[in-house]
Protein backbone atom coordinates (compact mmCIF):
# COMPACT_ATOMS: atom_id res chain seq x y z
CA UNK A 1 0.00 0.00 0.00
CA UNK A 2 2.73 2.53 0.68
CA UNK A 3 4.30 1.55 -2.79
CA UNK A 4 1.21 2.32 -4.32
CA UNK A 5 0.78 5.64 -2.71
CA UNK A 6 4.48 6.99 -3.65
CA UNK A 7 4.12 5.45 -7.26
CA UNK A 8 0.95 7.73 -6.81
CA UNK A 9 2.30 10.70 -5.83
CA UNK A 10 5.10 10.38 -8.20
CA UNK A 11 2.35 10.16 -11.10
CA UNK A 12 0.55 13.39 -9.70
CA UNK A 13 3.91 15.37 -9.75
CA UNK A 14 4.74 14.52 -13.10
CA UNK A 15 1.38 15.51 -14.15
CA UNK A 16 1.34 18.70 -12.47
CA UNK A 17 4.86 19.20 -13.77
CA UNK A 18 3.92 18.44 -17.46
CA UNK A 19 0.87 20.82 -16.73
CA UNK A 20 2.86 23.75 -15.57
CA UNK A 21 5.35 22.87 -18.45
CA UNK A 22 2.17 23.53 -21.43
CA UNK A 23 1.06 26.51 -19.60
CA UNK A 24 4.44 28.09 -19.51
CA UNK A 25 5.08 27.34 -23.06
CA UNK A 26 1.34 28.43 -24.08
CA UNK A 27 2.62 32.36 -24.32
CA UNK A 28 5.49 31.08 -26.49
CA UNK A 29 3.29 29.57 -28.90
CA UNK A 30 0.97 32.15 -29.13
CA UNK A 31 3.74 34.68 -29.71
CA UNK A 32 5.22 32.67 -32.27
CA UNK A 33 1.90 32.22 -34.29
CA UNK A 34 1.44 35.85 -34.73
CA UNK A 35 4.59 36.13 -35.95
CA UNK A 36 3.03 34.69 -39.18
CA UNK A 37 -0.31 35.62 -39.01
CA UNK A 38 -2.40 38.75 -38.12
CA UNK A 39 -4.89 38.42 -35.34
CA UNK A 40 -8.22 38.65 -36.54
CA UNK A 41 -9.56 39.01 -33.45
CA UNK A 42 -7.43 39.62 -29.53
CA UNK A 43 -8.52 39.49 -26.32
CA UNK A 44 -9.26 43.11 -25.41
CA UNK A 45 -11.63 42.98 -28.34
CA UNK A 46 -13.69 40.01 -27.32
CA UNK A 47 -13.96 41.66 -23.83
CA UNK A 48 -15.17 44.73 -24.93
CA UNK A 49 -17.78 43.29 -27.18
CA UNK A 50 -18.95 40.90 -24.86
CA UNK A 51 -19.10 42.95 -21.93
CA UNK A 52 -21.06 45.25 -24.38
CA UNK A 53 -23.86 42.68 -24.61
CA UNK A 54 -24.30 42.75 -20.70
CA UNK A 55 -24.48 46.49 -20.62
CA UNK A 56 -27.50 48.86 -20.84
CA UNK A 57 -24.85 52.04 -22.48
CA UNK A 58 -25.01 52.40 -26.54
CA UNK A 59 -23.22 49.35 -27.73
CA UNK A 60 -20.31 50.91 -30.29
CA UNK A 61 -19.42 48.45 -33.27
CA UNK A 62 -16.14 47.08 -33.21
CA UNK A 63 -13.85 49.07 -36.26
CA UNK A 64 -10.81 46.99 -36.76
CA UNK A 65 -8.89 47.55 -40.36
CA UNK A 66 -5.37 45.63 -40.47
CA UNK A 67 -2.99 47.00 -43.00
CA UNK A 68 0.51 46.46 -42.95
CA UNK A 69 3.53 48.37 -42.07
CA UNK A 70 4.90 49.69 -45.12
CA UNK A 71 1.43 50.93 -45.79
CA UNK A 72 1.62 52.98 -42.56
CA UNK A 73 3.03 56.08 -43.02
CA UNK A 74 6.54 57.18 -41.59
CA UNK A 75 5.27 59.90 -40.46
CA UNK A 76 2.92 58.73 -37.93
CA UNK A 77 5.38 55.63 -36.87
CA UNK A 78 7.79 58.43 -35.83
CA UNK A 79 4.64 60.32 -33.95
CA UNK A 80 3.92 57.25 -32.55
CA UNK A 81 7.67 56.43 -31.38
CA UNK A 82 7.96 60.07 -29.77
CA UNK A 83 4.97 60.08 -27.67
CA UNK A 84 4.93 55.89 -26.52
CA UNK A 85 8.59 54.71 -26.24
CA UNK A 86 11.65 56.66 -27.86
CA UNK A 87 13.79 53.78 -26.52
CA UNK A 88 11.93 50.82 -28.42
CA UNK A 89 14.24 49.90 -30.83
CA UNK A 90 17.48 49.83 -28.36
CA UNK A 91 15.70 48.13 -25.11
CA UNK A 92 14.96 44.74 -24.69
CA UNK A 93 11.15 45.28 -23.53
CA UNK A 94 11.61 46.91 -20.58
CA UNK A 95 12.80 51.16 -20.63
CA UNK A 96 14.70 50.44 -16.99
CA UNK A 97 15.73 54.20 -17.35
CA UNK A 98 12.18 55.34 -18.07
CA UNK A 99 11.26 53.04 -14.71
CA UNK A 100 14.43 55.12 -13.09
CA UNK A 101 13.16 58.45 -13.92
CA UNK A 102 9.46 57.45 -12.86
CA UNK A 103 10.52 56.68 -9.72
CA UNK A 104 12.50 59.96 -8.97
CA UNK A 105 9.37 62.06 -9.92
CA UNK A 106 7.25 60.36 -8.25
CA UNK A 107 9.56 60.60 -5.16
CA UNK A 108 10.42 64.26 -5.55
CA UNK A 109 6.41 65.11 -6.57
CA UNK A 110 5.05 63.09 -3.90
CA UNK A 111 2.74 61.47 -6.40
CA UNK A 112 2.35 57.23 -7.20
CA UNK A 113 4.65 56.10 -9.71
CA UNK A 114 3.46 56.75 -13.44
CA UNK A 115 3.31 54.41 -16.33
CA UNK A 116 6.36 53.64 -18.20
CA UNK A 117 5.33 50.56 -19.94
CA UNK A 118 7.37 49.82 -23.71
CA UNK A 119 5.58 49.62 -26.92
CA UNK A 120 5.79 46.33 -26.37
CA UNK A 121 4.45 45.92 -22.93
CA UNK A 122 1.55 47.84 -24.75
CA UNK A 123 1.26 45.60 -27.41
CA UNK A 124 1.66 42.43 -25.66
CA UNK A 125 -1.43 43.20 -23.39
CA UNK A 126 -3.17 44.80 -26.37
CA UNK A 127 -3.26 41.31 -28.33
CA UNK A 128 -3.33 38.85 -25.48
CA UNK A 129 -4.34 40.31 -21.94
CA UNK A 130 -6.82 42.68 -20.65
CA UNK A 131 -7.21 45.79 -19.51
CA UNK A 132 -6.99 47.39 -15.60
CA UNK A 133 -4.42 46.99 -12.96
CA UNK A 134 -3.47 44.46 -11.15
CA UNK A 135 -0.07 42.36 -10.63
CA UNK A 136 -1.37 39.35 -11.89
CA UNK A 137 -1.82 41.34 -15.24
CA UNK A 138 1.68 42.91 -15.04
CA UNK A 139 3.15 39.62 -14.27
CA UNK A 140 1.83 37.99 -17.72
CA UNK A 141 2.67 41.14 -19.68
CA UNK A 142 5.75 41.34 -18.25
CA UNK A 143 6.70 37.18 -19.62
CA UNK A 144 4.70 37.68 -22.94
CA UNK A 145 6.84 40.72 -23.46
CA UNK A 146 10.00 38.56 -22.98
CA UNK A 147 8.77 35.86 -25.73
CA UNK A 148 7.97 38.60 -28.10
CA UNK A 149 11.43 40.12 -28.18
CA UNK A 150 12.75 37.11 -28.18
CA UNK A 151 10.76 35.78 -30.90
CA UNK A 152 9.43 39.09 -33.18
CA UNK A 153 11.86 41.13 -34.92
CA UNK A 154 11.05 44.93 -33.78
CA UNK A 155 9.46 45.86 -37.15
CA UNK A 156 6.77 43.17 -36.79
CA UNK A 157 5.86 44.47 -33.17
CA UNK A 158 5.82 47.87 -34.26
CA UNK A 159 3.46 46.36 -36.99
CA UNK A 160 1.61 44.48 -34.69
CA UNK A 161 1.12 47.27 -32.27
CA UNK A 162 -0.18 50.39 -34.66
CA UNK A 163 -2.75 47.70 -35.83
CA UNK A 164 -3.82 46.13 -32.47
CA UNK A 165 -3.74 49.53 -30.43
CA UNK A 166 -7.22 50.65 -28.64
CA UNK A 167 -7.79 54.45 -30.20
CA UNK A 168 -10.76 54.80 -29.41
CA UNK A 169 -14.59 53.17 -27.66
CA UNK A 170 -14.47 49.96 -30.29
CA UNK A 171 -11.92 51.50 -32.62
CA UNK A 172 -8.60 49.08 -32.87
CA UNK A 173 -5.52 50.22 -34.74
CA UNK A 174 -4.37 53.27 -37.02
CA UNK A 175 -6.15 52.33 -40.05
CA UNK A 176 -9.71 52.13 -38.16
CA UNK A 177 -9.11 55.83 -36.41
CA UNK A 178 -7.73 57.52 -39.56
CA UNK A 179 -10.85 56.48 -41.00
CA UNK A 180 -13.52 56.65 -38.17
CA UNK A 181 -12.12 60.28 -36.29
CA UNK A 182 -11.02 62.06 -40.17
CA UNK A 183 -12.28 59.72 -43.06
CA UNK A 184 -9.29 59.12 -44.83
CA UNK A 185 -7.11 56.07 -44.67
CA UNK A 186 -3.68 56.48 -43.06
CA UNK A 187 -1.74 57.43 -45.94
CA UNK A 188 -4.53 60.51 -46.07
CA UNK A 189 -3.75 62.24 -42.22
CA UNK A 190 -2.53 65.56 -42.10
CA UNK A 191 0.51 65.68 -39.64
CA UNK A 192 -1.53 67.09 -37.35
CA UNK A 193 -4.17 64.34 -37.43
CA UNK A 194 -1.02 61.75 -37.14
CA UNK A 195 0.29 63.56 -34.34
CA UNK A 196 -3.41 63.92 -32.54
CA UNK A 197 -3.25 60.08 -33.27
CA UNK A 198 -0.44 59.23 -31.28
CA UNK A 199 -1.37 61.51 -28.76
CA UNK A 200 -4.55 59.82 -27.63
CA UNK A 201 -2.96 56.40 -26.97
CA UNK A 202 -2.78 56.94 -22.84
CA UNK A 203 -6.65 57.63 -23.00
CA UNK A 204 -8.43 56.72 -26.50
CA UNK A 205 -11.72 56.32 -24.57
CA UNK A 206 -11.75 59.48 -22.52
CA UNK A 207 -10.05 62.11 -25.17
CA UNK A 208 -11.54 62.63 -28.61
CA UNK A 209 -9.10 63.56 -31.55
CA UNK A 210 -11.45 65.94 -33.61
CA UNK A 211 -12.55 67.91 -30.21
CA UNK A 212 -8.97 68.23 -28.76
CA UNK A 213 -9.30 69.16 -24.85
CA UNK A 214 -6.28 71.04 -23.98
CA UNK A 215 -4.10 68.20 -22.11
CA UNK A 216 -4.65 66.34 -25.40
CA UNK A 217 -3.93 69.57 -27.40
CA UNK A 218 -0.63 70.01 -25.33
CA UNK A 219 0.43 66.34 -26.16
CA UNK A 220 -0.15 67.08 -29.67
CA UNK A 221 1.80 69.97 -29.70
CA UNK A 222 4.73 68.11 -27.97
CA UNK A 223 4.99 65.63 -30.13
CA UNK A 224 5.27 67.79 -33.10
CA UNK A 225 7.66 69.71 -31.39
CA UNK A 226 10.35 66.70 -30.41
CA UNK A 227 9.60 65.74 -33.94
CA UNK A 228 11.75 68.65 -35.87
CA UNK A 229 15.05 66.91 -33.21
CA UNK A 230 14.09 63.61 -33.04
CA UNK A 231 16.24 61.16 -35.70
CA UNK A 232 13.27 58.20 -36.19
CA UNK A 233 15.57 54.60 -37.15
Amino acid sequence: ARVKRSASRGVTKKWILIVLVVLLLIPAMQVAVVRFINPPVTLPMLIDQGSAMFSRAPKHPLRYRWISLPQIPEMFLEHLWISEDQRFFQHEGFDWKEMELAVKEAERKGKPVRGASTITNQCARSIFLWQGRSWIRKGLESYYTIWMEALLPKRRILELYTNVIEMGRGIYGVEAASQYYFGVDTRGLTREQSAVLAAVLPNPKGWDPRNPSPMLRWRQRRILRREQNAHFP
